[in-house]
């Protein structure tokens, strides 16, 4: 009987344990760090440059942490009934510590960077360091309803916009900045064509599409302030099937015309289908209501998943 119950206390504590490590995996936002540096990787694969200095990966990976666990850490909504933010209220001392531990490891690894590549800065030019300052400039405003100044016009506030602007700067953070890393590092030039823009719209829209679903959570608050989101407009089941599959149905249509004129290898045709189609099941099946943890596995989760299919796309192909 006492080796039963020393068994269920143990049991008991390995599932608390798990519990809590998997809702700071997902709550702490390590989930999105990891995504931007699938994302990262994937997108220099396929558009033909080297992988960047691991010290790039682990820049993203914090930067990625630190910019999405602010916003949290601003909520003043103290009867909030979400996991996550009751979350963030529970352990906001540990959340704090670590968002100094994480500051300090972006200013190591950054500087760090600019010391090993700074002579290669030069080959940047000036239409290129004005697309780099578009992302964190937009970034900044779309939190813009924690800054004073900014308050009354947050891109976070324009509910039809704001999954194009965050779909639009994680394209530009994990497309257009590793790209340009590269040509710091190696001291070449960076000279963008169809191709890449098509790379970065694909990325894009498909984390665009994911932001629209993701708002089915917020539909009662978002009602409740007027925030005019895809499904507060149009209701659920519009926003699902005539604008979510719609626009999905035609970016896979799209990518398989190019590959297919441009004889793209068919492994890689049809594992870059995978996300896409996934996108579509997962969408189809939102009609029921779900965790907030679905949204971040489950949803969010399909980043990772393209990230990966495109790597494996792009490794076959160089095998």
């Amino acid at each position: 009987m006492i080796v039963h119950s020393s068994a269920a206390w143990v049991v008991h504590i390995m599932v608390k344990t798990l519990e809590k490590l998997f809702h700071t995996f997902f709550f702490g936002n390590y989930f999105y760090g990891i995504c931007a540096v699938a994302l990262s990787i994937e997108a220099s694969l396929q558009q033909g440059y080297s992988l960047n200095h691991p010290f790039w990966y682990i820049l993203l990976f914090v930067g990625t942490v630190i910019y999405y666990t602010i916003a949290y850490l601003h909520e003043k909504n103290s009867t909030s009934i979400n996991p996550r933010t009751i979350w963030y209220k529970e352990h906001q001392a540990w959340i704090r510590k670590s968002q100094w531990l994480l500051l300090l490891i972006a200013v190591i690894t950054g500087s760090y960077l600019v010391f090993l590549y700074g002579s290669g800065i030069q080959f940047v030019k000036t239409w290129q360091w004005i697309i780099i300052l578009v992302f964190p400039t937009l970034a900044v405003w779309y939190y813009g309803d924690a800054i004073p100044w900014l308050h009354k016009i947050s891109l976070r506030s324009k509910g039809w916009i704001k999954p194009f602007v965050i779909g639009f700067i994680w394209a530009g953070v994990v497309n257009i900045y590793p790209a340009i890393l590269s040509v710091i590092e190696n001291k070449s030039s960076y000279e963008p064509d169809v191709f890449h823009f098509l790379l970065f719209l694909k990325n894009g829209m498909f984390i665009s599409m994911l932001c629209i679903l993701f708002d089915i959570k917020d539909y009662a608050t978002d009602y409740n302030e007027e925030l005019k989101t895809f499904v507060v407009r149009f209701g659920l089941r519009k926003t699902l099937f005539y604008i979510i599959i719609p626009l999905t149905a035609f970016g896979l249509g799209t990518f398989l015309t190019y590959g297919t004129v441009h004889h793209f290898p068919l492994f890689r045709m049809l594992i870059n289908t995978v996300p896409f189609i996934l996108l579509i099941i997962v969408t189809y099946h939102m009609h029921r209501r779900k965790s907030i943890l679905y949204y971040l596995a489950i949803i969010d989760g399909l980043m990772l998943v393209k990230a990966i299919c495109g790597i494996g796309g792009s490794w076959i192909q160089h095998t």
